[in-house]
């Protein structure tokens, strides 16, 4: 059973590929998210001799692991702790990332959500995140709007796609409506269950998430409509946003039609730059 419902990645392969996604320069610095046995961590430095390099880890049998496995190595530093507690702190308060940096991480799927949350609210966004999480939530942030329903087509974006090629989502849900926020995520490859140890119950994926540049609106605003809007995805634009900002529907229904926002679409027909001109109208 995997500690902490973590699952080890051992495909040599695979780590190559991660690695090199994230465009590494020997001075850049990574934060590696549950390096585990440190199988990332080794390839990490393997191909980057000057990159510094920061992981945290919460189990402290891994820990002392990790630490003797790489002694001697300066730029290398462990951290026990929980990421989702511990990452906020170091990305504000830590002296070596007054620069930019780089996420990495095999993480728990259970853990995928809120770690997102954390990294969309850093004031200091990191310029790529790679991540291995579970397919079917790799496919989530990925999400597009489907495009059957909307009046004015929203602007191109790459398509997340499995092995087959076929379209990853139906169309926009909350999860991807606040990582598409912040950044550009694309799935870069699935893994099988069988290149990890112990196998998964299902297989997984490795995302990239670029940083985009900042929206010409406030987190607070945009995460409110957000919220708002995927309360309850199978009801229109119109009843979401009027039950969610607590304004009357005639009141909605005039806003979101001098934006140009057709009222009986759902959640579901929406781009990014949609939810952003309602965001800046309620």
């Amino acid at each position: 059973m995997a500690k902490l419902g973590q699952h080890f990645l051992t495909d040599k392969h695979a780590l190559e590929k991660i690695v090199s996604l994230l465009e590494l320069k020997n001075d850049d610095f990574v934060l590696e998210i549950g390096p585990g046995h440190g199988e990332l961590t080794k390839e990490l430095r393997f191909k980057n001799n000057d990159l510094r390099i920061m992981a945290i880890e919460k189990d402290a049998e891994l820990i002392r692991w990790l630490q003797k496995i790489f002694s001697g190595d300066k730029n290398i530093e462990f951290i026990e702790g929980d990421a989702l507690k511990v990452l906020p702190y170091l990305i504000h308060k830590s002296k070596f990332l007054n620069h930019d940096y780089k996420i990495c991480g095999n993480i728990p799927y259970y853990i995928t959500g809120k770690l997102l949350r954390i990294i969309g609210e850093l004031d200091k966004k990191p310029d790529i995140t790679v991540l291995t999480i579970q397919k079917e939530v790799a496919e989530r942030i990925c999400a597009q709007p489907r495009m059957n329903l909307v009046r004015s087509r929203p602007r191109q974006q790459t398509s997340a796609t499995g092995t087959s090629g076929r379209p990853a989502s139906n169309g926009m849900n909350r999860l991807a409506a606040s990582v598409q926020f912040w950044a550009e995520p694309k799935i870069a490859f699935i893994l099988p269950r069988s290149v990890f140890y112990p196998a998964p119950k299902v297989d997984s994926a490795t995302v990239v998430l670029k940083l985009t540049p900042p929206r010409k609106i406030s987190d607070k605003n945009y995460y409110k409509i957000v919220r708002a809007l995927f309360a309850q995805p199978r009801k229109t634009i119109l009843n979401n946003v009027s039950g969610g900002m607590g304004i009357s529907k005639k009141e909605t229904a005039e806003k979101l039609g001098g934006i140009g926002i057709e009222t009986s679409l759902r959640p579901q027909n929406l781009s990014i730059e949609d939810i952003i001109k309602i965001a800046g109208t309620f």
